[in-house]
């Protein structure tokens, strides 16, 4: 890895995460009905925490890693929780495509938040894109129509907290190391999931919840010794995943690496199509066409704008 350029190292990195994080959909799918979310998380969140500990140790850390920037670290761990659980809850409802697919509006969330909460000048060919990413977003969420899914919703709110928690990770990147970051996210969810736990004790589950709202509510359930080394097995998933994205985007600028997260869309069609014979919609396909292409215009015209990191 050493020997490739930085370009091509982050390249790399992050579509190893786009892979081992589509498994974590593929869970969710496969024994999602059975179980709650908080459920999952928890036990997820049981294996990742010595899983940071171990990548902390293979950067040359000692101890427990720690911060001089805590409220943002855990800033950045709520934002991610409230994300991840927010597009399981849309997994539970949505197959995985078209799920995946509205999450491609990262770009026009990032473009909105630079600009309302960092105050940047956006000029006029991101407005354009973002437009168009807009117009991608309402074909494959479809309000108003007798196909809407308030799954779809979730997945939006699930991309809002991304593009917050991306935001932050610009700024942590230069103090924090990638371990350092994936253990305190992986903290805070642990935390929530604990918090959390004792809801579906509190508010009962009805017949005709929604999918995604049963997901959160469901009670409960000793899950069988299969389930329980598959829910265990996110947490390989999940640490994997967060270490390899920070990588990437410590490794290569943005402009270069984040193009690449679109790979994720190809590998869930795969996934639905191989478990679930998840065909997406002809509308899926315009939104997707449109978000996509949208953000790798902005992309494009960001690194035109900034030169490309010269190999080590």
């Amino acid at each position: 890895m050493k020997s490739l350029s930085a370009n091509v190292q982050g390249i790399l990195y992050l579509a190893t995460a786009m892979f081992i994080l589509s498994l974590q959909g593929v869970v969710v799918k496969w024994i999602g009905g059975d179980y709650s979310i908080i459920e999952m998380v928890l036990l997820r969140s049981i294996v990742a925490m010595p899983l940071t500990l171990l990548l902390f140790r293979l950067e040359g850390g000692r101890g427990l890693p720690t911060t001089q920037r805590h409220v943002l670290e855990y800033l950045r761990g709520v934002f991610l929780f409230l994300s991840y659980t927010t597009a399981f809850m849309a997994f539970a409802a949505l197959p995985l495509a078209e799920a995946d697919a509205i999450r491609f509006s990262g770009p026009m969330m990032i473009t909105i938040l630079s600009v309302v909460v960092l105050g940047e000048k956006v000029k006029v060919y991101r407005w354009v894109a973002l437009i168009v990413g807009f117009a991608g977003v309402l074909f494959m969420v479809r309000p108003g129509t007798a196909t809407f899914n308030l799954g779809s919703v979730f997945a939006l709110i699930s991309v809002l907290f991304y593009a917050l928690s991306v935001i932050l990770t610009r700024k942590l990147q230069h103090t924090d190391s990638s371990a350092t970051q994936t253990y305190y996210s992986s903290l805070v969810y642990l935390i929530a999931a604990v918090v959390l736990a004792p809801l579906s004790l509190l508010i009962a589950e009805t017949p005709d919840t929604h999918p995604s709202i049963a997901f959160l509510l469901r009670a409960w359930k000793t899950p069988t010794l299969i389930d329980a080394l598959v829910m265990f097995g996110l947490g390989f998933a999940w640490a994997g995943g967060m270490y390899f994205v920070a990588r990437a985007y410590s490794a290569a600028p943005a402009s270069v690496v984040a193009p690449f997260e679109y790979v994720s869309l190809p590998i869930n069609v795969m996934w639905g199509l191989l478990f679930w014979q998840e065909i997406p919609v002809l509308a899926t396909w315009i939104g997707a066409l449109l978000t996509v292409g949208s953000g790798l215009y902005i992309l494009y015209h960001e690194r035109q704008r900034r030169p490309a990191v010269k190999p080590s």
